[in-house]
């Protein structure tokens, strides 16, 4: 959700073309749909190269929806079927965080991100003649983290059951090589795997616990007035098994992870910038979600989190509802190659008794790729001890 250069969308394209077979026909379509992406994501011109990262942020707050399905409140979410693609929706992402130890006790943080970009509205795709045309554009995100080292990859690719997509029987997310496959047609259990020439990993996914639906039954408002929103639920209860290879040492881990499910049209109001978002996992054995939309000034800012346990339980909490009773406020800042980021935070949610102060493991985790942002691992002190994962965007 964060920047895209013209020139870089348009390299993307060329690579496809490199790397895939076409007719010139084809081809000719592949470098055009680049276009209306480039334009969805930065609203940039030809004349203009290069954004920056403020207006980038502003234009795709901006970006039309017009054409795309819209997120409505009262909506059921079923499943398996929900974890699915939603190829008439602008944007959505599979999304797994992991907290880990190394067998020598080294803690790892991992990320792993696949995002469905929708290219043009439904109705005005071109009709497919055969599976190598498609408006959906896969892009897949990777790093293994820890207080020395972020390491970092990143796939792109059209949707095409050979190149990337989504499958029901059984469940599978793909990007190439980088696979996350169950072993029926629910999330769970599952191996998840990705293989870049700084590393790689293969783990083995397991959760027992409901699915917790953000928001009010799947319906996550992202602004007070509720004008935009997204259709959104996670699984932060997830065992871990695995091993990671670093510069070719390889290195059993084990550890906790937490998967969000994630679609919209539109996630930002035309004056928001960024948001930070937080996923926490306290010493009680609950989790707790929350992020801030950042507006204009303090007092324009949208908070919004929910409280999770292990029996699918959970006390939604946000600042339309319970003004005052969620303060994130950041106590500590880096200038990193990306920008100026907050990488420690007091957390404060009266109504659940927290009172948490976070800090990065590594303040050097910019993820500099096609869509930059700040993603790593946290620690968790005061009121609960823990770890979790945030991710800061629109700085």
């Amino acid at each position: 959700m964060i920047s895209v250069t013209f020139k870089g969308i348009y390299s993307i394209a060329f690579k496809f073309v490199l790397h895939t077979k076409f007719t010139t026909r084809q081809t000719q379509w592949m470098l055009l749909l680049a276009l209306p992406l480039c334009a969805m994501l930065t609203a940039c011109s030809p004349a203009q190269d290069s954004v920056t990262k403020e207006s980038t942020i502003s234009s795709m707050s901006s970006a039309s929806a017009e054409g795309y399905s819209e997120v409505t409140q009262g909506k059921t979410l079923h499943f398996p079927q929900d974890h699915l693609a939603h190829d008439d929706f602008k944007i959505e992402w599979w999304y797994l965080t992991a907290n880990l130890t190394t067998a020598a006790g080294e803690d790892v943080g991992v990320q792993w991100t696949q995002f469905r970009i929708g290219m043009t509205p439904p109705q005005k795709s071109t009709v497919a003649t055969n599976d190598w045309e498609t408006n959906q554009l896969y892009m897949a995100h990777a790093a293994v983290t820890t207080s020395n080292e972020h390491l970092l990859a990143e796939k792109w690719s059209r949707g095409h059951p050979q190149l990337a997509g989504v499958k029901s029987q059984p469940f599978e997310v793909h990007l190439q090589n980088w696979q996350w496959l169950g072993q029926s047609d629910s999330l769970f259990p599952a191996t998840l795997n990705v293989a870049s020439d700084q590393f790689s990993y293969q783990l083995q996914l397991n959760s027992q616990q409901p699915l917790q639906l953000q928001g009010d039954k799947g319906y996550s408002s992202k602004s007070a007035d509720q004008s935009v929103a997204s259709y959104y639920y996670s699984q932060p209860f997830i065992d871990v098994t695995g091993q990671i290879t670093r510069h070719g040492v390889t290195e059993l881990v084990s550890g906790k992870a937490w998967l969000d499910r994630e679609w919209s049209s539109q996630f930002l109001t035309k004056a928001q910038q960024g948001w930070d978002w937080f996923s926490l996992r306290l010493d009680d054995n609950s989790t707790l979600m929350a992020f801030r939309l950042r507006g204009e000034n303090d007092q324009a800012h949208f908070y919004s989190a929910r409280r999770m346990f292990t029996d699918g339980s959970g006390h939604n909490i946000n600042s339309r509802d319970n003004p005052g009773d969620i303060d994130m406020q950041p106590t500590q800042w880096q200038q990193t190659a990306l920008g100026n980021h907050p990488i420690a935070w007091r957390i404060k949610i009266n109504s659940e008794a927290i009172d948490v102060t976070t800090q990065a493991v590594n303040p050097n985790s910019d993820m500099p790729v096609s869509t930059s942002y700040w993603e790593g691992p946290i620690t968790i002190k005061g009121s609960h001890q823990g770890q979790g994962y945030m991710e800061l965007t629109g700085y």
